[in-house]
């Protein structure tokens, strides 16, 4: 027996028949009554299914006509290979970028923590919480932490104004920058943020930056799967 609940089988069911033809681009699919018989469950999880894909823009609803398959839209695109300023990317897409400012504030360094920066255990570091947008749409929650001793006045910037990244571009220039790619399923909480459900697949970027021989931050940069795009180019 699946374990999934009804609605997540559902769901799958209809992504299934997408990917596999059956339902191409702009094809009427089952309607909520013949997808209810068919699964033995009630309207109410038929139309949870239908309402999750409407929202992750996969199926489009028509009044009086039914839901059609949606044409997949574009996706976000970053260079994995560089660290751009996020503004600036989505300006050149030539969309609208805004942010929220979730946290901003002085802690003390835990042992991950601690290690991720390369300081001694308790340490003050900043750490800085802020959800990207795109068109009024989450592309990236990025979580920061940077040396306080390297950038002391981190702590003090609106960075619903400037962006970290262009921050410290401008007062730690970059010599050099690790970066580790992994997907994850969101869960509850970063799903809420990037308006996704918990089973969906996020990006998570993990990127440490350095100013000469100084580790300046580490970042935890998160991006829903079906709206991102992570992309290199190596010259040969």
């Amino acid at each position: 027996m699946p374990s999934e609940p009804l609605y997540i089988q559902i769901k799958q069911y209809i992504e299934r028949k997408i990917d596999q033809g059956h339902w191409p681009v702009g094809e009427r699919i089952s309607t909520e009554m013949e997808l209810t018989e068919q699964f033995s469950v009630s309207r109410m999880t038929v139309n949870k299914a239908i309402r999750d894909l409407v929202g992750e823009g996969k199926l489009e609803r028509k009044p009086r006509l039914g839901t059609f398959v949606k044409r997949p839209a574009e996706k976000a695109e970053s260079p994995l290979l560089d660290t751009r300023n996020i503004a600036q990317e989505v300006a050149t897409r030539g969309k609208s970028y805004s942010c929220v400012v979730i946290k901003h504030q002085s802690i003390h360094a835990d042992q991950t923590i601690a290690t991720k920066l390369g300081v001694m255990l308790g340490s003050t570091v900043y750490y800085s919480e802020i959800l990207h947008k795109e068109n009024e749409l989450p592309i990236q929650l990025e979580c920061r932490w940077v040396n306080a001793k390297y950038a002391p006045e981190y702590h003090h910037q609106d960075f619903s104004k400037v962006t970290p990244n262009e921050y410290l571009t401008a007062n730690c220039p970059m010599t050099a920058v690790e970066h580790t790619v992994e997907a994850i399923m969101c869960g509850d909480n970063i799903g809420r943020l990037l308006e996704m459900n918990a089973q969906d697949p996020c990006l998570l970027l993990h990127r440490r930056t350095w100013s000469d021989d100084k580790l300046i931050s580490s970042a935890l940069l998160y991006h829903p799967g079906s709206r991102y795009q992570l992309s290199s180019k190596i010259e040969l």
